[in-house]
């Protein structure tokens, strides 16, 4: 599970692979780097808007889903229950099931389940944009760096995102509404594998079909015939490194108009 990254780019390296790109000013700001993006942070998303692609910042971390929320809360239930020596009433519960903290989604990976099929269709896709990803490896000393080449060029993860959703994030900030996003994760290729052998976030590519697939038309995803570029670097690099990489490695990568045809993930 992939639950650290960085975006260090700017806005006309992300101009330059999107047409038609308008910026959500008020949100994205400066566009100052972000070199450690965590969950339940805004970090920036490019996703359809209207006839163009938008350059926004949302919240990562996709609801959880509702059987989750319930055991969460059904077992605070029991702790407050114990604790007043009575049962909560159908009305108290229902309060503590509304306000129960939501951890978030961050990696989407079972994308045949009814929660997530909802925000499947064109219009919740977005791409991600980053410079190098991290896997956590206690072995390895921990988190362990992966970018397409020892600059770290900008890159795309293929996500989803989600308007509006209300929701306890924080237990500090109460109840919000906010726009929420995660990217989708696949089999890790064998140079991720070994580091984490669950998952590796799929990418949607490093060229012009960003605007073409990812975030494009049904038409794209009829014609999709892309595949794994196993071709592409990766340069690796363990915690407390210096910003060169120490190693180069090869990591697949999904060509992004492959992304409209996500049925490929179903697990």
């Amino acid at each position: 599970m992939c639950n650290l990254y960085s975006v260090t780019t700017n806005v006309e390296a992300i101009r330059a692979f999107v047409r038609d790109l308008i910026i959500d000013v008020p949100k994205i700001g400066n566009f100052e780097p972000q070199t450690f993006v965590v969950p339940h942070y805004f970090a920036p998303i490019v996703r359809n808007f209207f006839d163009g692609r938008e350059l926004t910042k949302v919240r990562w971390g996709l609801p959880s889903s509702s059987v989750a929320q319930f055991e969460a809360a059904k077992k605070r239930a029991q702790k407050v229950q114990a604790k007043m020596g009575r049962d909560l009433t159908a009305g108290e519960f229902k309060d503590m099931l509304a306000m129960e903290p939501d951890r978030g989604t961050t990696n989407v990976r079972n994308v045949s389940s009814k929660h997530w099929q909802r925000w499947l269709s064109p219009e919740f896709r977005c791409v991600v944009p980053f410079n190098s990803f991290s896997e956590f490896n206690r072995d390895e000393g921990g988190d362990v760096w992966y970018a397409f080449d020892d600059s770290r060029p900008l890159a795309f993860f293929a996500g989803i995102w989600v308007p509006q959703w209300k929701s306890v994030r924080k237990i500090k900030e109460g109840l919000v509404t906010t726009d929420l996003f995660a990217f989708l994760t696949t089999e890790p290729n064998a140079e991720v594998r070994p580091v984490h052998p669950k998952a590796m976030p799929v990418h949607a590519g490093r060229s012009r079909d960003v605007d073409d697939g990812a975030v494009g038309s049904g038409q794209a995803a009829a014609a999709s015939t892309a595949g794994w570029d196993a071709e592409n670097r990766v340069a690796r690099r363990k915690r407390g490194s210096t910003a060169d990489a120490i190693t180069s490695r090869t990591v697949a990568v999904l060509a992004a108009s492959e992304y409209l045809g996500i049925q490929r993930w179903k697990r």
